[in-house]
C-alpha cells in the first residue's frame, strides 16, 4: 500500500509564501509524474502544476512565474514554493504521484489535501 501526504499549508499575508510538501511512502518501486491540484471552496478541482521524472514542468497559467515544482526522488518528495501569494490563490492543495509498487503496476494515488489561506 502507498500513502501521500501535504504539509506545508496554513494562513499567509497576500504577498507571503508559503512552501508545500508532499511525501510518498509505502511500497514504491519508482514514481512517475507527480502533480498538485488545488480546490477552492464551491469550484471544481484545478491542475496546479506537474513534474515528471525527467523533471519536466508545466505549469497552468495562472501561477506561472509564481509557483515553483520540484522534486526529490531520493525522499519520494514533491515540493510547490508558492510565491507573491494572492487571496484568490486560497484552496485546498493536493498531491498527486503516479506509484508503481512494481516494475510492471502502477496508480495514481492522492493526499488528502493541506489548506491553505491567503488572508489580511
Amino acid at each position: 500500500q502507498v500513502q501521500v501526504v501535504e504539509s506545508g499549508g496554513g494562513l499567509v499575508q497576500p504577498g507571503g509564501s508559503l512552501r508545500l510538501s508532499c511525501a510518498a511512502s509505502g511500497r514504491i518501486f519508482t514514481i512517475y509524474d507527480m502533480a498538485w491540484y488545488r480546490q477552492a471552496a464551491g469550484k471544481q478541482r484545478e491542475l496546479v502544476a506537474t513534474i515528471t521524472r525527467a523533471r519536466i514542468t508545466n505549469y497552468a497559467d495562472s501561477v506561472k512565474g509564481q509557483f515553483t515544482i520540484s522534486r526529490v526522488d531520493a525522499n519520494n518528495t514533491m515540493y510547490l514554493q508558492m510565491n507573491s501569494l494572492k487571496p484568490e490563490d486560497t484552496a485546498v492543495y493536493y498531491c498527486n504521484a503516479d506509484v508503481a509498487s512494481t516494475i510492471i503496476t502502477h496508480q495514481k494515488y492522492w493526499g488528502q489535501g493541506t489548506q491553505v489561506t491567503v488572508s489580511s
